[in-house]
């Protein structure tokens, strides 16, 4: 595999920040907020389209799918090909996706449409790489939490937004307007974005054959996706269970307050340039474990303070913020790895994060099952206690 020497002219983000940083964070919000407007549209879909609960399943599952194919076939594609076109190409993509799922006039027309949503809502990794591409060194874990804080508003605040929509004006409506968003978010992006030469002329199948050999050699790479895949499993088994926490004595709330709650973890969200910052200035190690101790800080509180509403809004505070710190740290020290494979090791990154996310939920029911919120947070806790173990084993050696 032949690589391209990086251009020493080319622009950094340091430069141009005031200019498209800050488009690069929304952009990024917009497109991974695609993912998850369905989740809270389901009992619509269902009404409409006559499904069972089994069968409206589906929908969601088909686009954690695509987005997971999209992951692991699209995203190295930022290394093989010039970057703001593809950035652009895949948003027109997505934009068409999002049309296709508000016109869907059938169930296999709408499993369809929302593969093809998670497969091009991938212009998110692609976002991301582009701005560390560009980034100046010295300041990639800044621009890196900027762009993160972006992706988790976007993540915590869609399920929120596509339900307040559906409910005023339907849920066609949601996808609609999404894809009135994507459409903006491209011309913004084509207006304003510099071209970023490609990083390497390797052929479609030695950049994917290229994964495995990454993996293997970077010993850095396995031990920060190893923990951040742990944190996030614990993320999500809270997320996945806190529904049934409401609706259960003694808070007795609907849906409502799921999204509320979702609210006070952008909050925390927030806090990820910080993060970036201080991974800068003293090193993203540091701030990875940082991050874990707060997770682990966090489901101590949800287990020994339960019923009480305040105690669970300062646990997610705690919760996100540790979890995005850590992920921005993380993402900070992959990225240093090997300039010229970017795409792929975050690439790599984010699908075994995912996976890790998607355990989470699956053994937070279990545990839930088994032993109601408690379980739900023992297991969060040695999620938690395993991450701070790894890591802390990886920087002794």
């Amino acid at each position: 595999m032949r690589t391209i020497k990086p251009d020493a002219s080319r622009p950094r983000v340091s430069a141009v920040a005031p200019r498209f940083l800050p488009l690069l964070a929304v952009s990024a919000g917009l497109g991974v907020a695609n993912n998850y407007y369905n989740q809270a549209l389901l009992g619509h879909l269902s009404l409409e389209f006559r499904l069972s609960a089994a069968s409206v399943s589906a929908i969601p599952v088909a686009t954690q799918l695509g987005n997971v194919v999209g992951i692991l076939l699209l995203a190295p594609l930022g290394d093989r090909l010039e970057r703001r076109s593809l950035i652009l190409a895949t948003s027109a993509a997505l934009t068409l996706a999002l049309v296709g799922m508000a016109v869907a006039p059938t169930m296999g027309w709408l499993v369809i449409a929302t593969a093809s949503i998670g497969l091009f809502a991938t212009v998110t990794l692609q976002i991301v790489a582009f701005a560390m591409h560009l980034a100046a060194p010295r300041e990639r874990g800044h621009v890196l939490g900027v762009v993160t804080s972006g992706i988790l508003i976007g993540i915590l605040s869609a399920r929120t937004v596509s339900g307040v929509i559906a409910d005023v004006w339907g849920w066609r409506s949601v996808f609609w307007t999404a894809a009135g968003l994507m459409f903006l978010t491209a011309t913004a992006l084509g207006a304003t974005l510099p071209r970023a030469a490609a990083l390497t002329d390797s052929k479609y199948a030695q950049l994917i054959y290229s994964l495995w050999p990454l993996w293997r050699t970077h010993r850095v790479l396995r031990q920060a996706v190893v923990v951040q895949a742990l944190l996030f499993a614990a993320f999500s088994a809270f997320w996945s269970e806190l529904a049934l926490l409401f609706a259960a004595e003694p808070y007795r709330l609907g849906s409502s307050a799921v999204g509320a709650m979702a609210f006070a973890g952008i909050l925390g969200s927030l806090a990820a340039p910080l993060a970036g910052r201080s991974a800068d200035r003293q090193g993203p190690e540091r701030i990875v474990l940082r991050g874990a101790w707060l997770v682990m800080l966090a489901f101590a509180m949800f287990g020994l303070i339960q019923g009480s509403l305040v105690a669970l809004i300062g646990g997610v505070l705690l919760m996100d913020l540790g979890v995005q710190s850590s992920q921005v740290a993380n993402q900070a020290r992959v990225h240093t790895l090997d300039p010229n494979a970017q795409s792929r090791l975050n690439t790599i990154f984010m699908a075994i994060m995912i996976l890790g996310g998607a355990f989470g939920a699956g053994a937070g029911g279990v545990a839930y099952f088994v032993a109601g919120w408690s379980g739900t947070c023992m297991l969060g806790s040695a999620l938690a206690l395993l991450a701070i173990i790894l890591h802390a084993r990886h920087a002794r050696a």
